[in-house]
């Protein structure tokens, strides 16, 4: 397990942070397919927090992305860098994602997050930021719409329906069992937003949401346990 300090000039008010979403926005890249859904490496990362005793333990679950065992997985703790702020919880949670995509002895490959990436208010959620600073393949996968509208997908698994701000698609909800409640998928950094729903359909086998994020989410809250009693 990594222990993570806040990194020095990290932001520490909304107005900071939003002036360096609005630097980083730019760089996200949206014209690459990115890798075949299937092949390679996949990464799950997720994050728990105990606020009683300021810390946040972050996980990172590399899966082959063929087959869905674990190759590889790493952890990090570290205290919370940045107050509760909806549309800004990237600043919460990078600085101990980072610390465990950077521990893993293996390239994560895609990155799938338990969150957003385009489907955001300014259009660079977590997915995004953390694609932009690590130059992967980053994929948002969320459990809720957050503010934007949708048409309820059709039945069957597999089945899509765009994700609206306005006249804007900012994602897909994508149903990944059926008659069961639809994820939130959309794109982070150098994926399209058919290949990350065709990802997300790969990695959803036999449950709701992403192996990478069950995994990844079990992980980082093992972490945190561990972490609580040091």
């Amino acid at each position: 397990m990594t222990t993570v300090s806040t990194p020095a000039g990290w932001p520490v008010t909304e107005e900071a942070a939003r002036a360096v979403q609005d630097g980083l926005r730019t760089r996200v890249v949206l014209d690459e397919p990115g890798p075949p859904p299937g092949t390679g490496h996949v990464t799950g990362v997720d994050v728990a927090y105990d606020d009683e005793r300021d810390l946040v333990a972050a996980a990172a679950v590399v899966l082959d992305a063929a087959t869905l065992d674990v190759v590889a997985e790493s952890t990090a703790v570290g205290r919370i860098s940045f107050p509760y702020v909806p549309g800004l919880l990237a600043f919460r949670e990078i600085p101990t994602v980072l610390a465990a995509l950077d521990a893993l002895p293996c390239p994560p490959g895609l990155v799938v997050c338990d969150g957003y990436g385009l489907a955001h208010p300014r259009r660079f959620g977590l997915a995004s930021h953390l694609g932009v600073l690590t130059g992967l393949p980053t994929v948002g996968v969320a459990k809720n719409p957050f503010t934007f509208t949708h048409d309820d997908p059709d039945t069957p698994r597999g089945s899509t329906s765009p994700l609206l701000a306005g006249e804007e698609e900012v994602g897909r909800a994508l149903r990944t069992r059926d008659a069961v409640k639809p994820v939130f998928v959309s794109v982070g950094h150098r994926v399209s937003l058919d290949n990350a729903c065709a990802h997300t359909l790969a990695l959803t086998p036999a449950y709701r949401l992403p192996e990478t994020t069950r995994r990844a989410d079990a992980l980082c809250r093992r972490a945190l346990r561990e972490a609580a009693v040091l």
